[in-house]
């Protein structure tokens, strides 16, 4: 199937189910636990009524909503212009090998131009081969920046 087939819409607060459910399977890939199974709806339904990320939905004939994708907008100062960080694309595995992920990535993409982004930026596991080639294949090339994290906590003076 080819992603012409594949219909692409801005995620509203009636798909926060259906993008709930897409958000939970992503974060199962990553091996993300959740407490609380309504945590990732509740996430969504917060950033897009604060208009804080664009939230698109792939549906798939006969197949239903497959795939979404998160970006968050933010700036570069390298580039001294805004940028997008796509943070999440995922598609169901019933929704595999129907082109959602194409069709919402060159989506993504032709957005980020419409609004004169700098460009797009994503991480992605090192062993996630599949999403590398669909990028390598879409574009994207390997920036020779290391990426560091630091979380909350605090560290005691020694």
């Amino acid at each position: 199937m080819s992603d012409q087939s594949v219909v692409l819409r801005v995620a509203g607060q009636d798909d926060l189910d259906v993008a709930g459910a897409l958000f939970r399977g992503y974060l199962d890939f990553y091996g993300v636990k959740l407490e609380d199974p309504d945590v990732p709806r509740t996430f969504l339904a917060e950033r897009i009524r604060a208009g804080e990320s664009l939230v698109l939905l792939a549906d798939v004939p006969e197949a239903g909503t497959v795939g979404f994708a998160q970006v968050y907008r933010t700036f570069s100062s390298l580039a001294l212009r805004p940028m997008w960080i796509l943070s999440d694309l995922y598609v169901d595995p019933s929704g595999r090998r129907t082109g959602a992920g194409r069709a919402l990535l060159r989506e993504v993409l032709r957005r980020a131009r419409e609004a004169g982004a700098s460009g797009v930026q994503l991480e992605t596991a090192y062993d996630n081969h599949v999403a590398q080639a669909l990028y390598e294949a879409e574009g994207f090339e390997r920036e020779e920046f290391h990426v560091y994290f630091h979380g909350p906590e605090v560290r005691a003076a020694g």
